[in-house]
C-alpha cells in the first residue's frame, strides 16, 4: 500500500466527506478519520481517540450548515504533497451550494491523510483560512 496522490481517489474521498458533513451524517463523518486524530485552528486544538469523539466534535456543525441552508459541499483540491509511504498532505478549499443553488465560498484546510486498506483517512486537520 502506498500514499494516494491520485486525484480521482482524493476527489472521491472528499466528495464522501463533504456529503457526510452537509447531510449531518455523523457516523459517516467519523468514518473518514483515522485514530488518533487531531484538529488544529488558530483559537483551539483538540484530539480524539474514538469514532464517537469524532462524531461528537461535529454535532455543532450540522445546525450551522442547516441554518445557512448549505445542501452540498465540494472540495477544490489545491495541492497534493506525498509526505511518506502512507501519508499525504492535501490542501483544500471548500465550496458550498445553498438551497437556492447559489455558490457559497468556504474555508481552506490542510488534511494529513493516511492510506488505509479501505482508502484515505484523515489524521490531522489544520484550518488555514
Amino acid at each position: 500500500m502506498r500514499a494516494s496522490a491520485d486525484l480521482g481517489t482524493l476527489t472521491d474521498f472528499f466528495d464522501r466527506y463533504g456529503a457526510a458533513l452537509t447531510g449531518a451524517d455523523l457516523p459517516a463523518v467519523a468514518g473518514c478519520y483515522a485514530l488518533p486524530g487531531l484538529v488544529v485552528a488558530d483559537a483551539y486544538s483538540f484530539s480524539f481517540t474514538s469514532l464517537t469523539a469524532v462524531a461528537l466534535s461535529f454535532v455543532g456543525a450540522a445546525p450551522d450548515y442547516q441554518e445557512r441552508e448549505l445542501v452540498a459541499a465540494h472540495a477544490l483540491i489545491e495541492d497534493v504533497q506525498p509526505v511518506s509511504a502512507l501519508l499525504t498532505m492535501v490542501a483544500v478549499e471548500w465550496e458550498f451550494l445553498d438551497s437556492r443553488g447559489q455558490r457559497v465560498p468556504g474555508e481552506r484546510y490542510r488534511y494529513l491523510l493516511r492510506s488505509t486498506p479501505t482508502g484515505p483517512a484523515i489524521c490531522t486537520v489544520v484550518r488555514t483560512g
